[in-house]
């Protein structure tokens, strides 16, 4: 069976606009929480996101251009060029059908469809900007970057909510083991700090409210949670054929060894209690990377900081790994980017793979209070330096998704 390793790595996140930068603020345990500035939300209950701070897409593509885009798509491009320059990849006419694009988004450009919308109210419907369908479809950072390098084999996206990255990479690692493609651009781009989306959220009982000190939120896995913080951002994985990067002489920074992807079947937002489709996804994922619960070194864990999903992981961890769960150092980074939506899961693999790389487990942040229905180990509040030598990413969504990604040291 064909090999799959990561060659190529780049984000825009709530902590940084680089992988380095972005990591080095991750290991620290820097939280990337702040009043909402992209919006105004004097209306609402909530007034708190992680948002992408002092973001000029005019650094990474012509003005002109970037105003035919949404804010997510602008994420992606700019990811996009720097894991294309990490990975030293040059698209030619001879190699291009042999690398193709999934660069998802969960929801797509809602601030778009959100201002279309207004637009319409008030002002009627020849008031819209044509550019309003390629900026609000999901799969726009895929065309757009496959456009972007000239890449001619398949360009789609993948919709499973806040799976919607490890689904992205994980349906690349697919297309690459079965022989299609040899080169595969994946991850997921979101931006959602706009009034509908938080509005939405909230109205779910999903979404921290600590506006007036926002020094401790979120805190996944923490006794005393009070939900989600909204992030935004894109996170994208240069992945590659074993041997193809060999002959390259790429620089090779991880395997993708596997890919677990289940159904709750079970509520349309809320977990399975006893998290049984997230167990079976990671169970899963190590039996096609071929890996025992005593191999694994780390987690990176869905953590979302609601009531629900902190415990129903929790569960789901015990039950695919049996007693090796409480050996095994847990962290939720969402802690410190905020939930991305769907490119969560994106930058989690890029944080996955970095844990191989240096060596250090990052730490969940804002952890005070032990939950006795959380009783593994969560690298509270400071990163843990210890041999990395495979990872879960866990990413679980609303209507059931579960997707879980196995990464090995190679």
């Amino acid at each position: 069976m064909r090999r799959v390793v990561v060659t190529g790595l780049g984000t825009v996140n709530p902590l940084g606009k680089s992988v380095a930068e972005s990591w080095q603020n991750c290991v620290n345990g820097v939280s990337g929480v702040a009043s909402i500035t992209l919006f105004d939300s004097k209306d609402h209950l909530v007034k708190i996101a992680c948002e992408v701070k002092d973001f000029e897409p005019g650094n990474f593509m012509k003005p002109a251009f970037a105003r035919r885009l949404d804010r997510f798509e602008h994420f992606s491009i700019a990811a996009a060029k720097e894991a294309m320059q990490s990975s030293g990849l040059v698209v030619t006419e001879a190699n291009s059908e042999r690398i193709g694009v999934i660069v998802s988004s969960s929801i797509g450009g809602m601030i778009t469809f959100e201002n279309a919308v207004l637009e319409i109210a008030q002002n009627g419907p020849r008031r819209v900007s044509p550019f309003v369908i390629p900026q609000l479809m999901p799969n726009g950072s895929s065309g757009m970057i496959s456009m972007e390098y000239g890449i001619t084999g398949p360009a789609l996206s993948v919709a499973s909510a806040c799976a919607s990255g490890s689904d992205s990479i994980g349906t690349a690692w697919r297309l690459i083991r079965s022989g299609e493609c040899d080169v595969m651009l994946a991850g997921c781009s979101d931006a959602t700090i706009c009034a509908t989306a938080v509005g939405s959220f909230d109205r779910l009982g999903a979404m921290s409210r600590e506006n007036d000190d926002y020094s401790m939120t979120p805190a996944p896995f923490d006794k005393n949670r009070t939900g989600l913080v909204m992030g935004e951002g894109c996170g994208i994985l240069v992945l590659e054929e074993y041997e193809h990067a060999r002959a390259r002489g790429a620089n090779i920074l991880a395997e993708l060894a596997g890919y677990g992807s289940t159904s709750d079947a079970f509520h349309i937002t809320a977990p399975h209690e006893e998290g049984k489709g997230a167990a079976l996804a990671v169970r899963k994922a190590m039996a096609s990377a071929g890996l025992n619960a005593e191999d694994i070194s780390y987690i990176n864990a869905h953590g979302t900081a609601t009531g629900l999903n902190d415990k129903s992981e929790t569960k789901a961890m015990k039950a695919a790994l049996g007693d090796t769960a409480y050996k095994v150092p847990i962290s939720s980074t969402k802690s410190m980017t905020g939930h991305m939506m769907g490119a969560t899961g994106a930058l989690e693999a890029i944080w996955s793979v970095l844990a191989i790389r240096e060596g250090v487990v990052p730490p969940t942040i804002h952890y005070q209070t032990p939950d006795p229905d959380c009783d593994l180990d969560y690298v509270p509040n400071t990163a843990r330096q210890l041999p990395v030598s495979a990872v879960l990413s866990n990413s679980f969504g609303f209507g059931g998704h579960n997707a879980v990604l196995a990464f090995k040291k190679i």
